[in-house]
C-alpha cells in the first residue's frame, strides 16, 4: 500500500483527548490532526519524535489531516493508523502473502456473527466450509527486544471476540486470529499479560479450542506500508 499523495513529516507536540494530536509540520506549520487509534499507543510516541501525516483537501473535514506513521522511543517506525490493518490484511489475503489462507474463493468484511451480537473482520469462503478471521493491530514494542506485544490496554471487546472464534471453533468452523503487527523490527508478538491478564487468557483458551493464532509482520516507511512476513506467536 503506497501513500498517494505521499505523507509529510513532522514533530510531534502532544497527543490528547485520545483522537486529537498537535504536530509542528517541517515548515514551522501547526496543525491539530485526527488520531485515528483509540489504543494508550503505549511505547509508540514520543513528544518531539518524527511523525508522518496524510493531507486532507476535503472541505468537509474538521481537521486537516491524520497521522499515519509514528517514530518510536525504541526508534522503530509504527503505523499508529488502526484502520490500515484491514485494508493491509485484505491486500495481503488477496495477493496470496497469509500462506495459511489461501485458496478461498470469495472475501466478505464486516459480518455479523456469534452469540454476543459481534462482526468478523473477514469471511472467506472455502469449497470445504467458511473461515471467520478477526485482525488486531499491535504496535507495542519495548526496549531491547524484537517481540511485540498485545494489547497495549485493556481491551473487554478483544476478549469477547477470542470467546467468539473459541465458540466457532468448537462448532467445528474454521476460526483465526491475525494479528497484524504495524512495527518495524518486529520478529514474535505475545500476549501483553502484564496490562491485560484477562486478555492473555482468553487467547490461550481460544487456542485450546482450536482457533489458530497468525502473526504477520509489516513493513513499515514512510513512502509505503505492506505485510510481507510470518512472525513467530509465543504464548507460554
Amino acid at each position: 500500500m503506497r501513500f498517494n499523495p505521499p505523507l509529510e513529516e513532522a514533530r510531534l507536540i502532544r497527543r490528547y483527548k485520545r483522537f486529537l494530536t498537535d504536530i509542528e509540520t517541517v515548515s514551522g506549520e501547526l496543525l491539530t490532526i485526527h488520531c485515528p487509534n483509540t489504543g494508550s499507543m503505549l511505547n509508540c510516541m514520543v513528544e518531539g519524535g518524527q511523525v508522518w501525516f496524510s493531507r486532507s483537501n476535503d472541505p468537509k473535514r474538521k481537521l486537516p489531516g491524520t497521522w499515519e506513521i509514528a517514530e518510536t522511543p525504541q526508534g522503530r517506525l509504527a503505523c499508529v493508523n488502526t484502520a490500515r490493518a484491514n485494508q493491509l490484511v485484505e491486500e495481503a489475503l488477496r495477493a496470496g502473502v497469509i500462506t495459511e489462507l489461501n485458496g478461498f474463493t470469495a472475501l466478505k468484511r464486516e459480518v455479523p456473527y456469534g452469540q454476543e451480537k459481534s462482526r468478523i473482520d473477514f469471511r472467506l469462503e472455502y469449497a470445504d466450509g467458511a473461515a471467520y478471521v478477526e485482525v488486531k493491530s499491535v504496535t507495542l514494542g519495548f526496549d531491547g527486544s524484537s517481540v511485540a506485544a498485545f494489547p497495549d490496554a485493556v481491551t473487554q471487546r478483544g476478549a469477547k471476540h477470542l470467546r467468539e472464534l473459541a465458540h466457532l471453533a468448537r462448532e467445528g468452523v474454521r476460526a483465526v486470529q491475525l494479528y497484524c503487527v504495524n512495527l518495524s523490527g518486529i520478529d514474535a508478538v505475545r500476549p501483553a499479560v502484564e496490562i491485560d491478564a484477562g486478555y492473555a487468557s482468553a487467547l490461550r483458551e481460544a487456542k485450546a479450542a482450536g482457533v489458530e493464532v497468525l502473526a504477520y509482520g509489516v513493513r513499515v516507511t514512510s513512502e509505503e506500508i505492506c505485510v510481507d512476513r510470518r512472525l513467530d506467536v509465543l504464548l507460554d
